[in-house]
C-alpha cells in the first residue's frame, strides 16, 4: 500500500492509526513527514520575503538613480525597466520570465562547456543543450534542484517589483523639494554629494507610503510561489486537503481544503498586521521633525 503521509516518528502510539482515538489520530496526522515539509513552507515564505524585499529595493534604487541620470542612455534603460516591468502582467511575466531566465543560462553555459556542439539548441518547441550544461545538473541532489528553483524565483520577483519600487523611488526622489538640491549646489556640493547626503536621507520619508503598499503586495503575491514549481504553503494546504482515501494513506479522510487555506488565511492577516505595526512605527521615527503631514500630525499632538 502506498503511504505518502508516512506514520509519525514523534509519539510511539502512532503505529496502528485506525485504533487510535480522535485526539491522538489528529496528533498524529498533523505530525507526518508531509505536514512537516507544509510547517517548513511557512519557512520558505518568510525566507522569499527576507530576500526579495532588499533585493527588489536595490533594483528600484538602481532603476529610479538611472532614470534621473543626466546620460540619456542610462536615464533610457531606467524609464525603460520601469515601465515594461510594471506594464505586463505579473501572471504573464512569473510564466514566462522563469522559463526564459532558466534557459538564458543553459545556454551560456552550453556555448562555454560544449562549443563543439553542432546540433540546433531549439528543436521544435523542445530547447536541448549539452548535459554538462544543464542547470542543475542531471545527477545533482534534490536539494540543489528545490534551492536552484527558489533563487530563480526570488530573481524574478526581485525583478518584477523592482520595477514598482523604482517607480516609486522615481517619485520620492522628485518630491524632494528642489531648493534644498539648489542650497547644496549654492555651497560647493558635487551632483553626488547632493544625491547621497540631501537627495537620498529625505527621500525616504516620501518614499515610505508607497513601499509600504509595495509590501503588502510582495506578501499577497508568495502564493505565485506555486506557479513557479516552488513546493510553497499553497502546494501543501491543496496536496494535505484534498480527499485522501484508506487505499492512498494511512489518515484517510474527505475534503478538507477549506481549513487548510482557512489556516493560510489567519496566517497571511496576522502578518501583514504584524508589518502594518512595524511601518506606522516607522513611518512615525522617519517623519519626526519632518516638514511633511505626517511630521506636523505629531507636532500638534505632543503641543
Amino acid at each position: 500500500m502506498n503511504t505518502p503521509y508516512r506514520r509519525s516518528a514523534i509519539f510511539s502510539y502512532c503505529t496502528d492509526p485506525a485504533a487510535l482515538d480522535t485526539a491522538r489520530w489528529f496528533a498524529c496526522y498533523l505530525t507526518t513527514g508531509k505536514h512537516m515539509g507544509f510547517y517548513v513552507s511557512f519557512g520558505t515564505v518568510l525566507l522569499l520575503l527576507a530576500i526579495t524585499a532588499p533585493t527588489a529595493l536595490a533594483f528600484g534604487f538602481a532603476a529610479a538613480g538611472a532614470a534621473r541620470s543626466a546620460l540619456a542612455p542610462l536615464r533610457w534603460i531606467g524609464k525603460t525597466y520601469i515601465a515594461i516591468v510594471r506594464g505586463v502582467p505579473d501572471i504573464a511575466f512569473f510564466l514566462f520570465f522563469v522559463i526564459a531566465l532558466d534557459q538564458g543560462f543553459e545556454w551560456l553555459r552550453h556555448k562555454v562547456k560544449c562549443p563543439d556542439w553542432d546540433e540546433p539548441i531549439r528543436q521544435g518547441n523542445d530547447f536541448v543543450v549539452c548535459t554538462a550544461a544543464k542547470l542543475p545538473l542531471g545527477n545533482a541532489p534534490q536539494w540543489m534542484h528545490e534551492t536552484y528553483g527558489f533563487l530563480l524565483a526570488v530573481l524574478t520577483f526581485a525583478i518584477v517589483f523592482g520595477a514598482f519600487a523604482g517607480n516609486v523611488l522615481f517619485g520620492a526622489m522628485r518630491a524632494v523639494p528642489e531648493a534644498q538640491l539648489e542650497t547644496g549646489s549654492a555651497y560647493g556640493m558635487t551632483r553626488r554629494q547632493i544625491f547621497w547626503r540631501i537627495l537620498v536621507p529625505q527621500m525616504w520619508v516620501y518614499a515610505l507610503p508607497g513601499l509600504s503598499n509595495l509590501w503588502m503586495v510582495l506578501i499577497k503575491a508568495t502564493p505565485l510561489l506555486f506557479l513557479l514549481g516552488v513546493e510553497d504553503i499553497v502546494y501543501w494546504a491543496r496536496e494535505l486537503g484534498g480527499s485522501k482515501t484508506p487505499r492512498f494513506t494511512d489518515y484517510p479522510h474527505g475534503d478538507w481544503r477549506m481549513w487548510y487555506f482557512l489556516a493560510l488565511l489567519i496566517f497571511y492577516l496576522a502578518f501583514t498586521r504584524v508589518s502594518e505595526i512595524v511601518l506606522d512605527r516607522l513611518m512615525k521615527r522617519l517623519t519626526h521633525g519632518q516638514a511633511t503631514t505626517g511630521g506636523e500630525a505629531q507636532r500638534k499632538a505632543t503641543s
